[in-house]
């Protein structure tokens, strides 16, 4: 009896690990397909049988694509998307703790406010937002996507934020209190410390959502000089030819500063968003 329940174990255990292979197989080779195709040449890519190994290793995308503005464009959406997540942080942050350590008549309005400003769809914002620019001079430049970006951002990084500053212990914040420190000071010296997973969490997913955005930058920039990597890369499709190899390459180009940030920053991720779910 003991044999078979142990048999039953093991064969459950090996189904289990099976499924696991097979769903990371799944998950995985899109982006070996990406890479692959980013070496191969636009002859293979075309061919009736895919090859799932490059027959001809070549660097033919990356060198279209220096030509093509592609690497301006990346910095263009560099600076963008990390100058608005800073900014968005130092706006949203101060927001939080007021709703998630305050209580004032309307808070709770308030605080599912930037819920609903968070999920109005963006599209409905297009023209409203080339309109104010075109107003204020900044269209078809990278202030004028600094200054509309944060429309996405700043709702979700407050919202995010506020289970996060809440669920830290108020009797750290009254310590700090008797010790004489004022709100200010306890807000940047006690409370923000102590949230920098979920700090640096929120930071990283306002970089990532400015980094591959696409629609905004579209309706607002046209000028080669000021375009996203997005544009530019939506660029390359001319017609009905679409050059694989080129988009694949950028695809893996614009893949690898998030990878690098999340790696660094993955202890911080992981923990904000174990810590950040806890309340809210």
């Amino acid at each position: 009896m003991i044999g078979y329940h142990s048999r039953r174990k093991k064969l459950g255990r090996f189904f289990s690990m099976l499924l696991l292979a097979i769903a990371l197989l799944i998950a995985v080779f899109p982006i070996y397909w990406l890479i692959i195709t980013s070496f191969k040449t636009s002859a293979e890519v075309y061919k009736k049988v895919p090859t799932f190994w490059p027959q001809t290793f070549t660097l033919e995308g990356y060198q279209k694509l220096a030509g093509d503005h592609f690497f301006r464009a990346l910095g263009n959406s560099f600076v963008t998307a990390l100058t608005v997540a800073a900014a968005t942080l130092l706006l949203a942050l101060p927001c939080s703790y007021a709703l998630g350590r305050t209580k004032f008549r309307g808070s709770l309005t308030v605080s599912r406010s930037f819920l609903f400003a968070y999920l109005l769809p963006a599209a409905v914002m297009y023209l409203p937002m080339f309109i104010m620019l075109s107003q204020l001079g900044l269209s078809n430049s990278i202030r004028g996507l600094m200054l509309i970006y944060p429309t996405l951002t700043i709702p979700y990084a407050t919202w995010m934020l506020v289970p996060y500053l809440g669920s830290i212990p108020r009797e750290l914040e009254e310590s700090a209190k008797v010790d004489g420190a004022g709100r200010l000071r306890t807000m940047v010296g006690v409370i923000f410390p102590l949230a920098k997973p979920g700090i640096v969490t929120t930071f990283i997913f306002c970089f990532t959502m400015c980094w591959g955005e696409y629609m905004y930058a579209l309706v607002n920039i046209s000028t080669t000089k000021y375009k996203t990597f997005p544009l530019v890369l939506a660029g390359l499709i001319k017609g009905d030819v679409y050059p694989w190899n080129e988009i694949m390459a950028g695809g893996v180009i614009t893949c690898l500063p998030v990878i690098l940030i999340y790696m660094v920053c993955s202890k911080y991720v992981i923990g904000g968003l174990t810590a950040g779910s806890v309340k809210g």
